[in-house]
């Protein structure tokens, strides 16, 4: 059990080191949100599975503070935490369109949509079909769109502004990247808000 523990930790620290080759992508979303938020917009969060949780830790990490309590809140709401709009919008329309009406309820030109996904969505096999919808709409609505996402990247990496593939297919690497990638963009966004005080 020893070494298959010793494994595990080593291929997700080695995945996860492989994230400075992204560090360009990251200060790029960094900024976009800031500028957004500079104009009044907000930033509108979604994921299925665990990266519903990781939508959920990104907005309060925005909303509350990451580590300077002092430094500006920031606008962001996640997508999926109205039960009774899901169970609504679900049962009477389908689950896959639901992001995409959140999005044109809470979504404004200007807006960020920031979608997490560690397959990023097919069309041809119906995967993660919401986050692809809720993409589609953002941009037909000119809402900026960032993706985080693993294995091939799938359909959101043809459609995002900006994206992260995460080199790798198993699960739970892409997720742990993920949430490293939530906190560096925290952590950008710290730096930011401290310069224009």
């Amino acid at each position: 059990m020893n070494d298959l523990l010793s494994d595990y930790f080593s291929n997700s620290s080695e995945i996860i080191g492989l994230l400075k080759n992204h560090t360009g992508t990251i200060n790029r979303m960094a900024e976009g949100i800031y500028e957004s938020q500079l104009e009044g917009k907000k930033l509108l969060v979604a994921g299925n599975g665990g990266s519903c949780s990781d939508a959920q830790h990104f907005v309060g990490e925005m909303t509350c503070t990451f580590k300077d309590p002092n430094r500006r809140a920031y606008s962001a709401i996640s997508l999926a935490l109205n039960s009774s709009a899901i169970t609504a919008w679900a049962n009477d329309f389908g689950f896959d369109s639901y992001f995409s009406r959140q999005v044109e309820a809470q979504g404004k030109q200007g807006d960020v949509l920031f979608l997490i996904s560690t397959g990023g969505g097919n069309r041809d096999k119906g995967f993660s079909m919401n986050l692809v919808s809720a993409a589609d709409k953002a941009r037909e609505m000119g809402i900026t769109l960032y993706s985080l996402i693993g294995k091939s990247g799938g359909e959101l990496k043809n459609i995002s502004n900006e994206f992260i593939i995460v080199p790798s297919t198993i699960t739970s690497h892409i997720q742990e990247a993920h949430i490293t990638i939530i906190h560096a963009i925290c952590e950008c966004l710290e730096v930011l808000s401290g310069k224009s005080n």
